[in-house]
């Protein structure tokens, strides 16, 4: 654990482990930090000690270690090092390097965020050793079987003893699952903490010089998942549209490592488009400039739904569905395909876009809130 504390009027401090593992996860965990530092500097009795602990789900410097050197996020106490596999074989890595951990470290909770592998790895293990576990970002569905991640963030939920949500929906959809009132707590969204933050303490970004970027000017790409990049007709499809838009704007497309892979076996040539950047992947500041300037987002990414949703920024999410409604019920998200892509962004770049609003609780306070439910619930034995 990062700190020792005397033991004062409570008790024993709170004991956390703080589970990172994937990009996404370290723009979560980074106020949860913040905010459990806070805590511990005011004269509240209960004291909250925790362990950082990084399964290594992405291990790439680009993936992983440049969002630890922006975030400001303290290095890991414990890195697990499990690296890439399939499914099933890096959910059971993670599984047999966690335990050993939890058994040494005796945590009153699991805290986990987000819904890859080391999300659902992280808590199986703990429930299965009676530790309690909170989830951070609880309760968002696609509906979607076909993904991963949903199959992860429901068993996660069943699990979970906490479930902290980051919006009116995600509540309803626990409910409906049988989740009882009193473990669903309506935070916000974790995810604008840390936006909001970086804000705040100077958005630094080299790359618009780098790029020669003109604000409004540029449409801003990010495309991973298997469904749009595995198979390589859909590949070279949505290329070749992107090839199309390059005529008219620069196209910035940071490429992820599989991502790579794919374009290099349909062998695409993006040489060929001089305004279509295929870049290296990007740090969370150089990301949050992008978003925030693009004249539209195309993704299939949740986390770029909720930064373009908060920037107003006119977004395509390319997906059947998404685990994010509210950002198309209320922000500027618009679910496309492949078929309706070219009308869509059509209609953005002729400036016929809504504004969108922030939904509740976007506001920087979520890791706050988080914080303060942990310690009303205290250290009590799992029952």
């Amino acid at each position: 654990m990062r700190t020792t504390f005397p033991k004062d009027k409570s008790g024993l401090p709170l004991k956390l482990i703080l589970v990172a593992g994937a990009r996404p996860n370290f723009m979560k965990i980074a106020p949860l930090i913040r905010a459990i530092d806070e805590h511990n500097r005011s004269r509240r009795s209960t004291k909250i000690k925790f362990g950082l602990i990084h399964t290594g789900q992405h291990y790439d410097s680009n993936m992983s270690d440049i969002f630890f050197g922006e975030l400001g996020i303290p290095a890991p106490d414990i890195n697990l090092g499990v690296g890439s596999g399939s499914q099933a074989e890096q959910t059971a890595k993670i599984m047999l390097a966690f335990e050993p951990v939890c058994l040494k470290l005796k945590p009153d909770w699991v805290v986990v965020v987000g819904d890859v592998n080391s999300t659902l790895a992280c808590s199986l293990v703990a429930a299965k050793l009676g530790i309690r576990v909170a989830h951070v970002e609880a309760g968002l569905r696609s509906f979607d079987w076909t993904m991963p991640e949903e199959i992860n963030r429901v068993v996660t939920d069943r699990l979970s003893d906490l479930l902290f949500t980051p919006s009116a929906d995600a509540n309803l959809n626990l409910r409906k699952e049988g989740i009882t009132r009193n473990k669903i707590k309506f935070v916000g969204n974790i995810m604008i903490d840390a936006l909001i933050y970086q804000l705040r303490n100077g958005e630094k970004s080299q790359l618009a010089e780098h790029l020669n970027l003109t604000p409004r000017q540029f449409a801003y790409i990010t495309l991973h998942r298997p469904s749009n990049v595995d198979k390589p007709e859909t590949l070279k499809a949505i290329m070749k549209k992107l090839a199309s838009l390059s005529r008219q704007i620069t196209v910035v497309f940071p490429v992820h490592p599989r991502t790579r892979k794919n374009l290099e076996e349909i062998k695409f040539k993006a040489e060929a488009f001089k305004q279509l950047k295929l870049i290296e992947p990007v740090g969370y500041n150089d990301s949050l400039w992008l978003a925030k300037n693009a004249s539209l987002v195309l993704t299939d990414s949740g986390g770029l739904q909720e930064e373009t949703t908060y920037f107003k920024t006119p977004c395509l999410t390319l997906r059947a569905n998404t685990e994010r409604p509210i950002t198309i019920k209320l922000g500027t998200n618009k679910l496309t395909d492949i078929n309706n892509l070219d009308n869509d962004i059509k209609a953005i770049l002729e400036g016929k876009t809504r504004k969108g609003r922030i939904p509740r609780y976007w506001d920087g306070q979520t890791a706050r809130r988080i914080v303060r439910h942990l310690v009303e619930a205290g250290s009590q034995v799992k029952v």
